[in-house]
C-alpha cells in the first residue's frame, strides 16, 4: 500500500537525516579503529603536514584514549542512524520502531539529568566540583606523561585563563607533582601565554617557578571560570540545547508517525 503524501515527506527527512549521521557515524568510527590500530601511521601523517604545534597534544596515551572515545561515538551513531535510514528507506516498522525508541530513552535520560540537576543544583555542583578534583588527583600529569585527561585540563586551564579546580594549590598530591620539573611550581598551562594556545609558551619564563597574579592565573579556580563562562554564553547553550532537543523530539514523532503510517499487514 504506497504511502500518502505526509508520510512520502517524513519517510524522505528520516531518510537524509539519518543518512548524514550515517556516514558521519562511519567517519568517526573509521577514524578511530584507525587511531587505535596504526598510531605511527598518524604521528607520521603530522609530520608531513608540519603542524608541529599539534605534537603537544599526540602524546601515545592521549591517542589510544581518544581512539577509544571515538570509536565509542562513532558507533552508536552508526547503529541509531542504521536503524534510522534503513527503517526509513525500507518501510520497516521493526527498525523505525527501534530507532524511534532509542531516541526516546536519550531524551528521557537527558530530561532526567536535566531535573536532577535543576532540583538538587547544590548536590550537583558539589559532585561535579568533587569529580574535577579527583580526575585532577589521580590523572594529571606532566606534558610528557600526559593522557588525555591532562591534555584536556592543559587546553582548559589556557582556553579559560584558570589554574587547577579552586586555584593552583590543587595540584599538591598530583603525578605532575612527583614528576615535574624541579623548581616548579604550577603547570605552563597556568601561566599567562602568547602565541597560539596549544604552544603553551608563557609569557614570563619565571611563571613556573615564581608565580604571580601578573604572570599567571594561579588563584582563578576552572570551576569557578566554567561556570562564569556558560552564564556568560547562556543564550547559545540554550539554543543548542532546544535546538537538540526539538530535533530529537521530530525523530521520534517521524518515526512513529511513519510507523503507523506503513501497512499494518505487513511487518517488514
Amino acid at each position: 500500500m504506497p504511502l500518502d503524501c505526509g508520510a512520502t515527506v517524513v519517510k524522505y527527512v528520516l531518510c537524509l537525516f539519518n543518512f548524514a549521521l550515517f556516514w558521519g557515524g562511519a567517519a568517526v568510527l573509521g577514524i578511530g579503529i584507525w587511531l587505535a590500530a596504526d598510531q605511527t601511521s598518524f604521528l607520521t601523517l603530522i609530520k608531513f603536514t608540519q603542524a608541529e604545534n599539534v605534537q603537544n597534544l599526540v602524546q601515545p596515551a592521549v591517542i589510544t584514549q581518544s581512539a577509544y572515545l571515538l570509536i565509542a561515538a562513532g558507533a552508536f551513531i552508526f547503529i541509531v542512524s542504521f536503524l534510522g535510514y534503513c527503517g526509513a528507506v525500507k518501510e520497516s516498522r521493526v527498525l523505525l520502531g527501534l530507532y524511534g525508541a532509542f531516541v526516546l530513552v536519550i531524551v528521557a535520560l537527558e530530561i532526567t539529568a536535566g531535573s536532577l540537576a535543576a532540583t538538587y543544583q547544590q548536590e550537583a555542583e558539589k559532585e561535579i566540583k568533587s569529580y574535577m578534583m579527583t580526575a585532577l588527583k589521580e590523572h594529571y600529569n606532566t606534558q610528557q606523561e600526559a593522557d588525555a585527561l591532562t591534555t584536556s585540563w592543559n587546553l582548559m586551564q589556557g582556553q579559560l585563563s584558570c589554574c587547577g579546580v579552586n586555584n593552583f594549590t590543587d595540584f599538591a598530591g598530583t603525578p605532575w607533582m612527583k614528576n615535574r620539573t624541579s623548581g616548579h611550581l604550577l603547570p605552563v598551562s597556568c601561566c599567562k601565554l602568547r602565541g597560539k594556545l596549544i604552544d603553551f609558551q608563557p609569557e614570563d619564563q619565571r611563571c613556573m617557578t615564581s608565580p604571580t597574579d601578573d604572570n599567571s592565573y594561579r588563584m582563578k579556580g576552572c570551576y569557578s571560570r566554567i561556570i562564569e563562562y556558560f552564564h556568560s554564553h547562556m543564550e547559545i547553550v540554550i539554543g543548542v540545547g532546544v535546538g537538540l532537543g526539538v530535533t530529537q523530539i521530530l525523530g521520534i514523532v517521524f518515526a512513529f508517525c511513519l510507523c503507523q503510517a506503513i501497512d499494518n499487514d505487513f511487518i517488514k
